[in-house]
């Protein structure tokens, strides 16, 4: 019987076994996808909250106002990209001014620094690609972006530094109580584990329901983005909101950590919780009201459309504890908005309820820092040519787009959870992320994970599951 289970490992439930891999535990994050970072976690806005939004006195603003302030420190620790860019809340009309002065009080309940409400005047000189019809905005300076895809590799590949395993391509059925502990029935057979982490996204519910008589339900709210290139990418600097309604902080506009230009989500429930087609009437809907916002948008510029499902619970907050005829199994449910922002205090918050479970022992070798790909096009000329006579595949460039070299794709492949797919190849180094969207890139990156992985080329997958191809 192990100690712990996770199950998913996106950011939160990885965000989870690195705070766990500090004790000496037997853990393992079982996901059902072949690698981590396949959910909800794959297609968000790679936000960083200020925390003004929430409703104050819940569990949602005080793991988003912790978590925002711990981002700095983890993107240091664990090597991902992240900048505090500031947000902005627009509002159209005068009578609408009272909404942003809400958000403002809400903030500073919540332990939001230097907030303030600007005049268009004002904003204008921070933002000149404000839309006409701006009238005044809220301004949050600790708000940020994140790449969201590298942050949850960069938690797991930590975690398994610090030995714990990761069992990909593993579907749970179903959860059976036992006298101590609880047992999982897989797709790859059977597991035993004292603590379950029920880090599910949008299945949060289903194993929630089939331990607990208290039941909970989980509404997949499927969200709609638009991606331009990197020649958009400077049209504004900060997060620029609209006032949120009952679905969510509405459609913005942002630069993303990588420089590209990102607009969306809408938000629409629906009940398939695989269903992240995007939709003619979504994306319509994100360059409808985009421009409420910002004027002269070039959406000639779009290179790509996604869409993402949020776990939204019915109760609209977080849901993190032992269901009370469940002991020793932790829901971490509900993660929606703002979950991303909220991972390094959710591992924190959830580390602590398992120490209340069992002993906590912390290993004398812990390995604290994590050092990602080596960015090949950042580097000065100098040490450019000096990595190149060391390892002469960093001198053979694959994805031209973004400038992405052969030893990047190899060292993906190669390092801790490295990347089996073209997908996992993309989300660790960015080949095939830019303008022509792997048109280029592929037969070489195919070619690579080929040769790595001793398979043929016809066996390389693009994602998904090896029985699923």
């Amino acid at each position: 019987m192990r100690d712990v289970i996770i199950i998913g490992a996106g950011v939160s439930g990885c965000a989870i076994a690195r705070e766990l891999s500090r004790y000496e535990l037997d853990i393992c994050v079982v996901e059902k996808e072949s690698d981590v970072c396949e959910g909800t976690s794959k297609a968000n806005s790679g936000i960083v909250h200020g925390g003004f939004d929430a409703k104050p006195g819940s569990l949602k603003a005080k793991l988003n106002v912790q978590g925002n302030i711990l981002m700095e420190e983890m993107s240091k620790t664990l090597d991902f990209p992240f900048k505090r860019n500031g947000s902005m809340v627009i509002c159209e009309r005068p009578e609408e001014v009272s909404g942003l002065e809400k958000l403002l009080e809400q903030g500073v309940k919540n332990g939001v620094q230097e907030m303030k409400i600007l005049t268009r005047e004002q904003a204008l000189e921070l933002e000149p690609n404000l839309a006409d019809g701006v009238y005044a905005v809220l301004h949050i300076p600790s708000g940020g972006i994140v790449c969201p895809f590298e942050m949850n590799i960069a938690y797991a590949e930590n975690a398994a530094q610090n030995g714990v395993e990761f069992c990909l391509e593993t579907e749970v059925q179903s959860i059976e109580k036992m006298e101590k502990g609880f047992r999982l029935h897989t797709d790859q057979g059977t597991m035993e584990a004292a603590c379950v982490i029920n880090a599910a996204g949008v299945y949060a519910d289903v194993f929630h329901n089939m331990v607990s008589e208290q039941k909970i339900h989980i509404t997949p709210r499927r969200g709609d983005y638009c991606l331009l290139d990197k020649t958009a990418g400077s049209h504004v600097s900060h997060t620029i909101f609209q006032l949120p309604t009952e679905k969510g902080k509405g459609i913005l506009v942002s630069p993303t950590i990588h420089g590209n230009l990102l607009l969306g989500p809408t938000a629409i429930d629906i009940e398939d919780k695989e269903a992240t087609a995007t939709t003619a009437a979504g994306l319509a809907e994100i360059m409808e009201k985009s421009v409420r916002s910002v004027k002269n948008i070039p959406t000639r510029q779009v290179i790509t459309s996604f869409a993402g499902l949020r776990a939204h619970e019915d109760q609209g907050e977080f849901i993190i504890g032992e269901p009370e005829d469940a002991r020793g199994f932790i829901d971490v449910a509900g993660i929606e908005s703002p979950g991303l922002t909220s991972a390094p205090a959710v591992g924190l918050y959830v580390r602590d309820m398992v120490a209340g479970i069992m002993e906590l022992k912390e290993k004398k070798e812990f390995v604290e820092t994590r050092k990602g790909i080596t960015r090949f096009k950042e580097l000065s000329m100098e040490k450019q040519n000096e990595l190149i006579r060391k390892n002469p595949s960093y001198g053979r460039i694959v994805c031209r787009c973004e400038g992405i070299t052969e030893g990047e794709i190899l060292d993906a492949v190669r390092r801790p959870l490295g990347a089996r797919t073209l997908d996992g190849i993309k989300r660790r180094t960015r080949a095939g992320m830019g303008r022509c969207q792997a048109g280029f890139c592929t037969p070489k990156t195919m070619e690579l994970l080929a040769k790595e992985l001793h398979l043929e080329l016809k066996d390389i997958r693009k994602n998904g599951r090896r029985d699923a191809q």
